[in-house]
């Protein structure tokens, strides 16, 4: 259908003559026929029911705070600046960022698909057709409109997928921002536990050298067997080793820091100064009540039903691409002519042609195209349904850590004490002739042994708090606003 261009006259130019009303009236029953797809709903819902409960135990309410309050009560002054250099720093959450803008741009372009496309366009042009007749100039400007009619779908079921890409990509800014602050906390903790055990075997190797000493002297004196000398000297060295060992350890630790964080190494070392080989005691969280919840509350999740979201649009606008496609351009505009001293203006305009397009044969690209995109939805269902198991058995592996660490705490500083008060007693019965001096070494080693586990139980147990609030998403949720207080939370010292 085909209505235009309007003949020229020299009369002022009058305005544009309305499209027949049968047009108009044939638009608006297109529009309205144009199917818009419903919103698609994650397949993996009924992946935690709301029966399913936690079968680990969860820890004591008593003194818990909320999930999104650890960070700022985690108790070591210099997590706060770390966590803010390390965002800045981080490849990953720059990453995320650049796609939420790519995905914010892509939405746009989609949503742009479901309107009418407007251009302005002029022509001026000069010519003579005919030897001896003067010469033509022309002139037009005006505006060409075109519209792809949604009648199946197509271009509502993309801008869904975008939509859905874009939740996709905030979610994923909030995960990244999440495991990066983890893993700045579990280093973090992680070094002052290895500064806490290097003081551990400085102090042995000091206490060690000392009794080599005493003994070389004694041995000098005839009062000490050669073999007791030598065995002394021997467990100096070997503490001076251990010592230097775990210096070195440290060390290493806090290269990890430096590149996590871009801070150089000085500043850093100045910064984490003020609480050497002081353990955090975070704050304890309670996870939510039923597992279903965390479908809420953790990004990653959130992320996972977004590509599903997606896949299930693109689901159907391959199906709808495989129906026939209708499409409506017009234009109106203004022109000029000027030949032999006369000049001629008037208006144009057009609506149509109204084109459907029916796909009769393009060798099964359509069919492929939707073959593909059923395979991407199942495919997208599949990973939703492992993210939620994978989910629940994090929040149940840190529980599980959590009341094991709980379990030994005691033993283990019960085990620390008596074996420091039996090393008292048996330096003393040494120095009096009562005790051998491989009875010292026997108890100076378990002493260190014991005092090491305990360590080392601390920060295992700091590490499952972290490990748990990770876990549970870390306090971000879907209905609220973007993430952040992984970045932002405040100085405050150690817990008691």
């Amino acid at each position: 259908m085909n209505i235009g261009p309007r003949a020229l006259t020299s009369a002022p130019t009058p305005a544009p003559t309305p499209a027949r009303p049968a047009v108009l009236a044939a638009l608006v029953l297109l529009a309205g026929c144009a199917a818009v797809p419903p919103a698609p709903t994650p397949g993996a819902a009924q992946t935690l029911p709301a029966s399913l409960r936690w079968q680990a135990p969860l820890p004591a309410a008593a003194g818990a705070v909320p999930v999104a309050e650890f960070w700022a009560g985690f108790g070591d002054p210099a997590l706060p600046a770390l966590l803010l250099a390390a965002s800045a720093a981080s490849a990953d959450v720059a990453a995320a960022t650049a796609r939420i803008e790519r995905a914010r741009a892509t939405q746009t372009a989609a949503g742009a698909a479901l309107l009418p496309q407007l251009n302005a366009a002029a022509n001026l042009s000069q010519a003579r057709s005919t030897p001896g007749l003067p010469t033509s100039t022309s002139a037009s400007a005006g505006l060409q409109a075109g519209w792809e009619i949604d009648l199946f779908g197509a271009n509502a079921a993309g801008r869904q997928a975008a939509s859905a890409r874009l939740r996709g990509a905030q979610a994923l800014l909030a995960d990244v921002q999440t495991g990066l602050a983890a893993e700045v906390t579990a280093t973090l903790t992680s070094l002052r536990a290895c500064e806490a055990q290097a003081r551990t075997t400085q102090l042995d190797a000091d206490s060690r050298a000392e009794t080599a000493r005493l003994t070389d002297l004694s041995a000098r004196a005839g009062f000490t067997a050669p073999a007791d000398a030598a065995l002394a000297r021997a467990g100096a060295a070997q503490a001076r080793a251990n010592a230097t060992l775990q210096r070195g350890q440290c060390d290493t630790l806090v290269k990890s820091l430096v590149e996590l964080t871009d801070l150089a190494e000085p500043a850093l070392r100045e910064q984490l100064a003020a609480a050497t080989a002081r353990l955090p005691q975070p704050p304890a969280v309670l996870p939510p009540s039923l597992p279903a919840e965390l479908l809420a509350q953790r990004p990653d999740l959130q992320d996972a039903a977004a590509a599903e979201q997606a896949a299930a649009a693109d689901r159907d606008r391959a199906a709808a691409l495989q129906l026939p496609q209708l499409s409506l351009t017009g234009s109106i505009g203004g022109l000029a002519l000027r030949s032999g001293g006369e000049t001629q203006r008037g208006s144009t305009w057009s609506i149509g042609p109204l084109s459907v397009s029916f796909p009769l044969f393009d060798g099964g690209s359509r069919a492929a195209d939707a073959s593909a995109a059923r395979a991407e939805y199942d495919s997208a269902v599949a990973q939703y349904r492992a993210a939620t198991r994978r989910a629940v058995r994090e929040v149940e592996t840190s529980l599980v850590s959590l009341q094991s660490t709980a379990a030994r705490f005691d033993d283990a500083r019960s085990a620390a004490a008596d074996f420091e008060a039996a090393l008292v007693a048996t330096e003393a019965r040494q120095k009096g002739g009562l005790a051998s001096l491989l009875d010292l070494e026997n108890a100076r080693r378990n002493a260190l042994a014991a005092q090491s586990a305990l360590i080392e139980l601390q920060r295992e147990r700091a590490a499952a708090w972290v490990a748990l609030v990770r876990a549970l998403g870390a306090g971000w949720r879907a209905d609220g606003d973007p993430p952040t207080l992984s970045m932002t939370t405040s100085p405050t010292g150690s817990r008691p």
